[in-house]
C-alpha cells in the first residue's frame, strides 16, 4: 500500500493511503508526454471533483507526478453498537493542486475532476498564504471542521504556540475560542480550536513571535473575555 502523507514532492495533509498498483495502473496509464511534476513556482488551484471522490483525484493526481493538498479532519460517527472515528475532507467537494495553468489538460482528464474553479474558463489561483494557513493547522494536530464562510468579524494573529503567526477570525463556540481560516476564492472557511490567551487583535501590534524566537522573556498572556482583552487584574464587564 501507499500513503501519501506530509507536504514534501506530493503534498498529502493526512495519510491516505491506496494500493501502489493502483498507482502504478494510473502512472502507466498517462503518456510521458503528459507527465508535468509540479513546480514549487507553480500556484495553487482548487479543483472541484466529484463527491466521495477526493481522495480517489488525490492518487490519480499523485500518479502523474503533481503537488497535491487534500485536508482532512478527524469525525466520530456512530455505528449500529460502537463510535468509531473517520477522516473526511475539511473541503468536501475540492481537491488543492500546484500547477501550471498554460498546460492544464492533464488535470482536465483527471478521472473524477468536474472543472478548475476561476472566472468564467479562466483559472484563478488561490493565495499562498491561505494554502500555508490551512497546511499548518492540519500539520498541528488540533481540532479542526468546516466552517461557515466569514468575511466580518475580528481579525486576529495567534502570537504563542504551534501556529504563531497565522491570522484570521476570531469566533466563539460552545465556551471555546476557534480561528477562522478562509480561502476566499472558494468561499469556504475552517476552524480551528485554540487557547484565546494565544491571540491578539491585528491591529494591536506584537513581538511576542520574535520574542519567543529570540528567547527574551514572555510578556504575561492576556485573556480574551467577550470583545475586551484582560491583564493580570480582572474587571467587571458592564451586562
Amino acid at each position: 500500500m501507499h500513503w501519501g502523507s506530509g507536504w514534501g514532492s506530493h503534498g498529502g495533509s493526512l495519510p491516505i493511503r491506496y494500493p501502489a498498483s493502483l498507482l502504478k495502473m494510473f502512472q502507466k496509464g498517462v503518456p510521458k508526454k503528459l507527465m508535468n511534476p509540479s513546480k514549487m513556482s507553480d500556484p495553487w488551484f482548487a479543483l472541484q471533483v466529484r463527491s466521495r471522490y477526493e481522495s480517489f483525484v488525490a492518487a490519480h493526481l499523485d500518479g502523474r507526478g503533481y503537488e497535491w493538498f487534500l485536508p482532512l479532519h478527524k469525525v466520530r460517527r456512530r455505528w449500529s453498537d460502537r463510535f468509531k472515528e473517520i477522516e473526511q475532507p475539511l473541503f468536501p467537494g475540492y481537491v488543492f493542486c500546484r500547477f501550471n495553468p498554460a498546460n492544464r489538460f492533464p488535470i482536465l482528464t483527471t478521472p473524477g475532476v468536474f472543472l478548475i474553479v476561476g472566472i468564467g474558463k479562466t483559472p484563478v489561483s488561490i493565495h499562498e498564504t491561505e494554502i500555508s494557513a490551512i497546511q499548518a493547522t492540519v500539520k498541528s494536530g488540533f481540532p479542526s471542521q468546516p466552517w461557515p464562510f466569514l468575511q466580518i468579524g475580528q481579525r486576529v494573529k495567534i502570537e504563542h504556540g504551534p501556529l504563531c503567526g497565522l491570522e484570521g477570525i476570531l469566533l466563539g463556540v460552545r465556551g471555546h475560542h476557534h480561528l477562522v481560516l478562509s480561502v476566499t476564492l472558494l468561499q469556504r472557511s475552517i476552524a480551528v480550536q485554540l487557547e484565546d490567551a494565544w491571540v491578539r487583535p491585528i491591529t494591536e501590534p506584537s513581538r511576542a513571535c520574535v520574542q519567543t524566537a529570540l528567547g527574551f522573556p514572555k510578556r504575561e498572556p492576556r485573556q480574551l473575555v467577550g470583545n475586551s482583552y484582560l491583564g493580570s487584574s480582572r474587571r467587571a464587564l458592564p451586562t
